[in-house]
């Protein structure tokens, strides 16, 4: 990819207000990252904004990929041959990925094992036993670089093969950090995963995120200790979601740390001991749809939502409609809780082209969400 337009892709991705979902729907309107940088202030002008979105200038890309190269990474954009063929299945898949280490173990068959920080020495014997076992059998081995089982997976696959770790801050940036010297081993077998920019220290907040990553890059996701209401069951749960296996060890109940796996043995999952129990459910590839294992959790409407239906502009797709009118029975439809935009469709009278033109306009505007699975949602304090 010629370097400009590796510059606009990564300018694009850095675009406040411009998510996953919005960047993928952003280049199939358009084109190129180049049209989508031009358009963007008009698009969050209609959309109701009066200040148009930050975005980044081409020489603050260009320190941001000289930084990447300074820690030994490079960096992968959506739709390019070497990103990861897995994750581009996700809706919200990252639209650019920061790489420590080997590329081609991106695109190995994989599983996730994740669990507690706070681990048993059990639990960590375990999930170091499991990332041996499927290291040896020629599985890449996914994780988050944390403490307790997550450290115990990467150093268990450490010892027969390859492991990714995929983490929530920046490459430049260890966490813990008394794994910098873990980081550094997987790098040089294996590879270290990010979509944050380099400088970025990990927040609460960054680690969903990051777990939807874990879960994307593998056929299927075990889980070793969790408790309830824990990281390792989102990571869980977007696995399902994305149709990807979810597995996980059985654990003693009177430990609440394992409480989280054995509820997901309850609702479903695979019940997995050995890294053979592991291989024997691992499906050659994901499940179209998947099949969730949470009880409360709606299945989307469609999924058709996601995809620029047409590159028409609102004003344009129906001379008769006034778009600020059109904008506004549309934030009428919506709220605080996600809506499938299928749904949205069926309840206003406008045509599917107007929709998804309007939503792109209130989203980059700062007003609503795009969310996976074709969604949307209103923020509750949008920018001025």
């Amino acid at each position: 990819m010629p370097e400009s337009d590796l510059i606009d892709r990564l300018r694009l991705a850095r675009t406040e207000g411009v998510g996953p979902v919005t960047y993928r729907r952003l280049l199939a309107r358009f084109g190129d990252a180049a049209r989508a940088l031009e358009a963007l202030p008009r698009l969050a002008r209609a959309g109701g904004r009066a200040d148009p979105p930050a975005i980044p200038a081409p020489d603050a890309a260009r320190r941001e990929l000289d930084h990447i190269a300074a820690v030994g990474g490079r960096i992968v954009t959506l739709g390019e041959l070497d990103y990861p063929p897995l994750l581009a299945l996700l809706d919200d898949a990252p639209p650019v990925l920061l790489v420590q280490g080997d590329m081609t173990c991106l695109a190995a068959r994989a599983v996730a094992l994740v669990g507690g920080r706070n681990a048993s020495a059990n639990g960590q014997r375990i999930a170091e036993d499991l990332g041996a076992g499927l290291a040896a059998a020629e599985i890449t081995v996914v994780s988050g670089m944390a403490r307790g089982i997550d450290a115990a997976a990467h150093r268990g696959a450490l010892s027969a093969g390859r492991t990714i770790a995929v983490v929530a801050g920046g490459l430049d940036t260890p966490y813990p950090p008394e794994h910098t010297d873990l980081q550094r081993q997987i790098a040089a077998s294996g590879a270290v995963v990010t979509e944050a920019p380099p400088g970025t220290v990990p927040l609460a907040r960054h680690f969903p995120r990051r777990n939807r990553i874990i879960a994307g890059l593998t056929l299927g996701v075990v889980v070793v200790e969790a408790a309830p209401r824990s990281g390792s069951l989102i990571t869980a749960r977007l696995a399902a979601e994305a149709g990807r296996e979810v597995m996980a060890v059985p654990g003693s109940p009177l430990d609440p740390r394992s409480r989280g796996g054995n509820d997901l043995l309850r609702q479903g999952a695979t019940l997995v001991e050995t890294a053979e129990d592991v291989l024997a459910n691992l499906p050659e590839r994901p499940t179209p749809g998947g099949a969730l294992l949470f009880a409360g959790v709606a299945t989307p409407d469609s999924r058709a939502g996601v995809s620029e239906p047409s590159p028409t502009p609102l004003a344009q797709s129906d001379s008769a409609a006034d778009p600020s009118a059109a904008l506004t029975q549309l934030l009428e439809l919506l709220g605080p809780s996600p809506t499938a935009v299928d749904a949205v469709m069926r309840r206003c009278q406008l045509p599917a082209p107007a929709v998804m033109a309007a939503l792109l306009e209130l989203e980059l505007a700062g007003r609503i969400e795009t969310l996976p699975g074709g969604r949307v949602a209103v923020l509750t304090d949008p920018p001025v």
